[in-house]
């Protein structure tokens, strides 16, 4: 039983539109298209939600920052500052697909408001916290509804562009056009992830540790909202047939095999991370752990930009196989690295692809949900990153610890050569309802525009 798709008839609907026959949609969408930055920036409505999403989704890579820093501030111990980072950075990858999954049946507005007062009032707590050098088993308590508050802000913008773009019509154009509104997602998300901490750690440094949680809070708070108030570009919510209950996105094999890939990369960043720091400190330039890895995020960014203009022909399963593989291909010779010089160029190979990979699994893992669950799907790779990102930080520094700093480069190898097994091995699992054919078609992505039409009129 599925759900029934129902427009509702309120300002969070997006609105209806002629639909097209799904032939002529197939066809069209197995025809490779190319769509620019320009043409995707000037869709109608997308600044509405765009602005306010860059604000409200900033913040979300200055909590760990943020944390860690004022804990160590308070408390003087990297580990109960790490602790903390990470029992945040788990609530938010297990709990957030929760806020995805009632976005998707109650609408973002719904979801996002509460979320945000949640977000403000527990990172005020744990400041509060913290400043009183309050035992560390609380601030453990403290970090877990600010990290599972932490809004799904990218998961959210995925579905609004699927919606607004969906409502122009079935055609390769269109199809196309989602394929590089998620590149243009993912640079986004690097670009974000390579400032968020940046800002933190100087207003960290320039002010104190608690005045950068405070501003994350605050644009947090003010970038939800002003976010959520864009109802007209919002995705239709979805009305379950009487008596039926919508199964998770999780409950789609293909969902779960993404969710686990993707927690490979995640594992990538996170062991990227510490390790970069601890191998320049081991060589005497620690100042240079900036550049070495803002290097690795440059490459993912001018890979995402690139992937985004491209008119491919590849089937996207077929894509992110390829762009998997460059990835476990480049972690393997971080650990060789025998200076920074090696290290960056190691580094930069391995960015080039992270985003054609995370573009591959958002838009594979869109075709494998009705429409009623994207956003939670959506959600569910974002807290794979997250997770990901947490658990490798930690691995690493025990081995950095004990073995030295080129063993933590060990945990992007693993992590990504875990991930490329389970993505050659069960790769069937990742073919959308309806068969091959909607392989062929995901060549212009999303399996179809056909599917888009769909996702905007619920």
């Amino acid at each position: 039983m599925t759900a029934r798709r129902t427009v509702e008839t309120t300002a969070d609907s997006a609105p209806d539109t002629a639909d097209s026959t799904p032939n002529s949609a197939t066809t069209d969408a197995a025809t490779p298209a190319k769509v620019g930055y320009g043409a995707l920036l000037r869709t109608p409505g997308a600044w509405t939600f765009l602005a306010p999403a860059f604000i409200a989704r900033m913040p979300y890579a200055m909590l760990s920052m943020g944390i860690l820093l004022l804990v160590k501030d308070t408390h003087g111990s990297y580990g109960t500052a790490g602790t903390v980072t990470a029992i945040a950075a788990v609530a938010q990858a297990l709990l957030g697909p929760q806020t995805g999954r009632l976005a998707d049946r109650y609408g973002q507005a719904a979801v996002l408001v509460p979320t945000v007062v949640v977000h403000a009032a527990s990172v005020g707590l744990l400041i509060a916290l913290a400043l009183g050098h309050a035992p560390a088993w609380s601030l453990f308590l403290a970090a877990v509804p600010a990290g599972a508050s932490v809004p799904q802000i990218g998961a959210m913008v995925r579905a609004r562009w699927i919606a607004t773009i969906g409502a122009e019509g079935a055609s390769a154009s269109a199809s196309a056009k989602v394929s590089t509104a998620f590149a243009f997602e993912s640079v986004t998300d690097e670009f974000t992830f390579v400032i968020g901490p940046i800002l933190a750690a100087n207003i960290a440094t320039s002010v104190n540790p608690a005045t950068a949680l405070v501003v994350e809070a605050a644009l947090t708070f003010v970038g939800g909202l002003v976010f959520a108030a864009q109802r007209r570009t919002a995705p239709a919510r979805i009305t379950p047939e009487p008596g039926v209950r919508r199964a998770s996105a999780l409950s789609s094999p293909g969902v779960r095999l993404l969710a686990g890939v993707i927690l490979g990369v995640g594992a990538v960043f996170g062991g990227m991370q510490v390790s970069v720091n601890a191998f320049a400190d081991s060589v005497g330039q620690h100042d240079a752990a900036g550049t070495v890895y803002g290097i690795f995020a440059g490459g993912s960014m001018v890979a995402g930009v690139l992937y985004g203009v491209i008119a491919w022909r590849r089937a996207v399963q077929q894509r992110m196989v390829v762009s998997y593989a460059l990835l476990v291909a480049g972690c393997s010779t971080l650990w060789a690295m025998p200076n920074l010089v090696t290290l960056s160029i190691a580094a930069l190979v391995c960015g080039l692809a992270i985003a054609p990979t995370l573009i591959s699994g958002y838009t594979l893992v869109e075709t494998l949900v009705e429409d009623g669950a994207k956003t939670e799907a959506f959600t569910w790779l974002t807290g794979a990153i997250g997770l990901g990102l947490a658990v490798g930080s930690m691995v690493a520094g025990r081995l950095i610890d004990a073995h030295g700093p080129s063993a933590g480069f060990l945990v992007p190898l693993v992590g990504a050569g875990l991930g490329v097994i389970a993505l050659v091995s069960l790769r069937h699992l990742l073919v959308a309802p309806g068969g091959a054919g909607r392989v062929v078609a995901s060549s212009a992505d999303l399996g179809g525009a056909a599917q888009l039409v769909g996702a905007a009129k619920g």
